[in-house]
């Protein structure tokens, strides 16, 4: 059983300040709860994908989650680092049951979270709200799921060239400041 502090489980994410709010045991409670969401995935092994921002408590929040994803029987595909959207295509591409990006996207250094798809779909709303009762409830499935790591940057930085249709050439400056995207934008100008 675990309840999450009440201002984290948001409309479109979970989202709070690490160590304040939002801690490694949350993102385990989270992974083991969202591996426990749908009935039909109890024993079934669903593949999640799992994403993470360049944010110095992100590796740590991923390790959690990716316990908690698997003691409830999920197997989980890490992508590592890059931006949410790349997680999505990864979704996507592998046909995956789901995936979990852990970012603070635009927010303070301090704040750190979850954003969800449930399989092609975004995961929000009542859903979200559904994972607290779950948790709260400790009505977790158990498993044992694997890892495998798969590096989905360059099927992705392809699709994103192939969707470039202008014929004049490009002058291009980036900065991705601290920002996970930043070695898609590489890929994509070299």
């Amino acid at each position: 059983m675990h309840s999450f502090h009440p201002s984290i489980l948001r409309e479109y994410d979970i989202r709070g300040v690490v160590g304040e709010t939002l801690s490694a045991a949350d993102a385990y409670a989270i992974g083991r709860t969202f591996a426990s969401f749908k009935p039909d995935w109890q024993g079934k092994s669903p593949k999640i994908a799992v994403g993470r921002d360049g944010r110095m408590s992100s590796p740590e929040l991923a390790k959690a989650l990716i316990q908690g994803l698997n003691e409830a029987g999920a197997d989980v595909v890490e992508i590592g680092v890059g931006p949410t959207p790349m997680l999505y295509f990864a979704v996507c591409a592998e046909k995956l049951d789901g995936g979990i990006m852990v970012t603070g996207s635009h927010n303070p250094p301090t704040h750190n979270g979850f954003k969800f798809m449930l399989g092609r779909k975004a995961f929000y709303g009542e859903d979200i709200k559904k994972l607290g009762v779950i948790a709260e409830k400790g009505e977790y499935f158990s498993g044992s799921g694997k890892v495998t790591q798969k590096n989905i940057e360059p099927e992705y930085v392809s699709v994103l060239l192939k969707a470039y249709e202008s014929k004049r050439p490009l002058k291009v400056a980036w900065d991705a400041g601290n920002g996970a995207a930043g070695q898609v934008m590489k890929s994509l100008t070299e």
